[in-house]
């Protein structure tokens, strides 16, 4: 499916609002790194894998809302990441990549009560470097908005 499929399917959606909303949602990916870390040290790589996964997904959204978009699918938030982002540049393909091998193991940890250590502990690494490099990217177009 590409970026416009996904937008006439209205799995992507113009969003006016969404610039309003970035700082909550990287809050909100903050909150989830810092629950993730603080599960990890109490031995709870679950509950680790998870967080860090929703940490990912939030980053990922306010992204998304600074180009005034919001997802229904996350298969289309993806598509939207690559189109908006990684084909201009701005946003290397392995992050994608990693929101989305952060989502299978999210699901293999909620669904199916598979999850390790090492995992939780890669999660942990993704999730703070893709929250980082978020950042990076709305403080710089935000600079280039002014």
């Amino acid at each position: 499916m590409t970026f416009e499929e996904c937008l006439k399917k209205s799995r992507i959606k113009g969003f006016s609002s969404g610039r309003e909303l970035v700082q909550k949602e990287l809050e909100t990916a903050e909150r989830d790194l810092m629950d993730g870390k603080e599960g990890f040290e109490r031995g709870k790589y679950k509950w680790t894998t998870i967080q860090s996964y929703y940490s990912m997904f939030h980053s990922a959204r306010a992204l998304l809302y600074a180009k005034n978009y919001r997802e229904k699918s996350h298969h289309c938030l993806v598509i939207a990441l690559r189109h908006l982002y990684v084909e201009t540049g701005k946003l290397p393909g392995y992050f994608v990549e990693a929101l989305q091998k952060g989502k299978a193991l999210r699901e293999d940890a909620d669904y199916y009560d598979d999850w390790s250590k090492t995992g939780a502990e890669e999660m942990l690494k993704l999730a703070e470097n893709f929250l980082s490099k978020a950042q990076d990217i709305l403080m710089q177009e935000h600079k280039n908005r002014n």
